[in-house]
């Protein structure tokens, strides 16, 4: 049972569904589960709301759509027999690719809760709620399916500095991020290069790289949104909102 850092609840049910044997087959009981996932519409809730306040939570988001597009169970029983990808199957250093795992797993939490909190930061903003991040830790850490020991951490971020607009932007948990980064970024390449799905962690890694992007190609949108409808734009060098004849 994983009792460091990873350490949490849904980590803990995850080595026990794992290792429960199914009594009628011998199987693993989760390889005679149907893999078509169902929800309750909170994960959903959420993601809709982020788009009302303008909240970027890309991880919530994917882990919402996963769901969805498991649910499309006949359609991906048809596209398995129509589309094809690279076998998956992994060749190189095995110890490499679990420490890896383990590395990008501990990464993707930090940067899905950031995102998380994030989102409650400006719902709080949008709504007059006046949450106290370090509060909300502390309760999701006393009983909530997502209490887990990184908690005590987030709390202790926000006991450093109350106003902390991001959790990556806290001086531990960016040398934590650090620390992995390479181990993560080498588990999705190479999830992606043998054709595994990885949403979620997928879309960890590209909000790390996009928040900590000075400079993003959203100028090019702007310029198209400028070409076909004239919605303006402003510009780096002068204040002022523009609009080009293209």
């Amino acid at each position: 049972m994983e009792s460091g850092e990873l350490r949490s609840y849904l980590i803990e049910i995850t080595a026990a569904v794992l290792a429960k044997i199914d009594p009628e087959t011998g199987r693993p009981m989760v390889d005679v589960i149907l893999d078509e996932a169902q929800q309750k519409g909170t994960g959903k809730w959420a993601s809709q709301n982020s788009l009302d306040i303008g909240a970027p939570i890309p991880t919530i988001n994917a882990a919402v759509e996963s769901r969805i597009i498991s649910a499309l169970k006949p359609e991906r029983v048809i596209a398995g027999r129509i589309l094809t990808g690279p076998v998956p199957n992994y060749s190189g250093d095995r110890q490499r690719l679990i420490d890896a795992t383990r590395d990008a797993l501990y990464a993707s939490k930090i940067t899905s809760y950031a995102q998380g909190l994030g989102l409650l930061r400006l719902a709080s903003q949008e709504y007059g709620y006046g949450l106290r991040p370090g509060d909300i830790a502390k309760i999701w850490r006393a009983g909530c399916i997502i209490r887990a020991t990184l908690l005590g951490d987030i709390m202790a971020a926000f006991t450093r500095a109350p106003a902390l607009v991001n959790l990556l932007l806290d001086s531990s948990f960016r040398d934590a991020i650090e620390r992995r980064q390479d181990a993560w970024r080498f588990f999705v390449q190479t999830a992606v290069g043998i054709g595994i799905p990885v949403p979620a962690t997928g879309a960890s890694l590209a909000y790390f790289d996009a928040y900590r992007s000075e400079r993003l190609p959203a100028n090019l949108t702007q310029a198209q949104r400028d070409y076909f409808g004239a919605h303006t734009y402003r510009r780096i060098d002068k204040p002022g909102v523009f609009h080009t004849e293209w």
